[in-house]
């Protein structure tokens, strides 16, 4: 099967959140089962062309796009992975995509995603390369669905494409001016309020790929559900109710090669179940890292986050003087919101024994909290898919969660009556309900036997790209059979 990739980010090349995860590890994935798989992601000026070898495509030079009244050109650059039907093409368009940032609040962050995606139909085009499915993933490359049907409907090339569009976030959605619309292409006669294009007098590029995409997909089975609500819904949620036969959950996976205790190259001690003293090293080395005393009966509580409302952490301060009373130590990496970076800061100087913080992103620490932490707190509002907790789980870290989205699908709460779950869950959006479920996992921490059963139903977790790959091309074959 021919599959081309669309995304904004993409790891090793380019990353902010965990769609770029995705787009790097869905895509090798695919192309180990044997897929033709292209990858398309801009060339930002943080990519480093000479660093990852990128070869310029001196048949696609400076080929023409206009993207409103601006006419630009494009070049690309690209890179084949040995061994695999696996390539990643570069759209480089330095007046767009040299700003410093992935994302910008510019006004002309419509037309920088406009150019990507005209870009990647036009590659397609000159390679005459049709592919089975074209999947688009979030608000970026959501206008790819409806160019296939309202804008190149005419080129026989992708008679037999059909569109795959992945919502990662629906908090995000690409809302721009109604003339957005020119500047896309398209023709205004679905621009009217209530129409396809339409959203609350916006055009929206992620209402307007939902509606035409032949498939939808998110991040987890219970996400999928939730967005059909309003609470989850984003005034979107109508309309994914009506697409609900069309609109599949996926749990993402993770990269087992890089987080995995056995072979975490940044860990100073790994570890599997069989040698899961190691894991006391870990937190040994994690307390020493912050200069926090180790206790053996204190349990080390783990957070790696963005310090934003959607994760929860306004639930923290009101609980923080009573979770402090309790036997626990709390180490916190991540960065956000200024009030939050300034609540932990304040908490390290009122509990310097009990409280590590770093403020900003640390690959390195993220994998030595992972490890040597007893467990991981993920309190968040909503959650798509979240991959912390599976991280944690395969780490024999036993996540606290709050039960939404791609959390709810993969921490099941502990039964003291039937013995099962791998981990600690509470429902209300409460600084009492995550307060009372770090209480209940203290208790068990501190009964050794049944603690090291919830642990080792944890490091039993499959939770590999192979999985998610498998159920990602039974969604392509069902999208590619309507199209035959």
């Amino acid at each position: 099967m021919r599959i081309a990739f669309a995304t904004s980010e993409c790891v090793p090349y380019v990353k902010t959140g965990g769609l770029a995860d995705v787009s790097g590890a869905l895509p090798r994935a695919l192309a180990e089962a044997g897929m033709e798989v292209k990858v398309f992601l801009p060339l930002y000026d943080s990519i480093r062309v000479l660093d990852h070898e990128l070869i310029f495509a001196e048949e696609l030079r400076d080929l023409p796009l206009q993207i409103g009244n601006l006419n630009l050109t494009f070049n690309t650059w690209y890179k084949k992975t040995p061994g695999l039907g696996l390539e990643h093409y570069f759209i480089d368009c330095p007046h767009y995509f040299h700003r410093g940032r992935i994302y910008t609040s510019d006004y002309d962050e419509d037309a920088r995603f406009i150019l990507l995606q005209q870009a990647i139909i036009n590659i397609l085009q000159r390679y005459h390369w049709a592919p089975q499915v074209l999947h688009a993933n979030d608000w970026q490359t959501a206008l790819l669905p409806v160019y296939l049907k309202d804008k190149y409907f005419w080129d026989r090339l992708f008679d037999r494409t059909a569109s795959v569009l992945s919502i990662h976030n629906l908090g995000y959605q690409g809302r721009f001016g109604r003339e957005s619309v020119d500047a896309a292409g398209l023709s205004y006669g679905k621009y009217y309020p209530g129409g396809p294009y339409e959203f609350h007098n916006s055009f929206s590029f992620l209402k307007a790929g939902i509606l035409h995409a032949d498939i939808i997909t998110t991040v987890s089975e219970t996400y999928a559900q939730e967005i059909q609500t309003p609470t989850y819904g984003e005034g979107l949620q109508d309309i994914l109710a009506m697409r609900r036969a069309d609109l599949y959950g996926i749990l993402n996976g993770i990269d087992t090669s890089d987080w995995n205790p056995r072979v975490d190259k940044y860990i100073p001690h790994r570890y599997d179940f069989d040698s899961f003293e190691n894991k006391v090293l870990n937190k040994k080395a994690l307390l020493a890292r912050f200069g926090l005393p180790f206790n053996p009966d204190v349990a080390v509580i783990g957070l790696i986050s963005r310090l934003t409302p959607q994760k929860g952490l306004e639930l923290l301060p009101a609980a923080f003087s009573d979770l402090m009373r309790l036997p626990v130590q709390m180490i916190v990496l991540g960065d956000g919101e200024r009030k939050y970076e300034e609540f932990l800061q304040w908490a390290v100087s009122a509990y310097p024994e009990k409280v590590g913080v770093y403020l900003g992103f640390n690959n390195e620490l993220a994998h030595w909290i992972t490890a040597g932490s007893d467990m991981f707190l993920m309190p968040s509002r909503y959650e798509p898919c979240g991959l912390n907790q599976m991280y944690s789980l395969n780490y024999g870290t036993v996540p606290i969660v709050r039960r939404t989205g791609g959390l709810a699908d993969t921490v099941h709460d502990y039964h003291e009556f039937n013995g099962e779950g791998n981990g600690f869950s509470f429902r209300d959006f409460t600084p009492h309900a995550l307060f009372t479920s770090v209480q209940r996992a203290l208790s068990l921490f501190q009964q050794k036997t049944i603690w090291r059963e919830i642990v080792h139903r944890g490091m039993q977790e499959d939770f590999s790209w192979q999985h998610s790959a498998q159920k990602y091309l039974e969604v392509y074959r069902r999208a590619a059979a309507r199209k035959q």
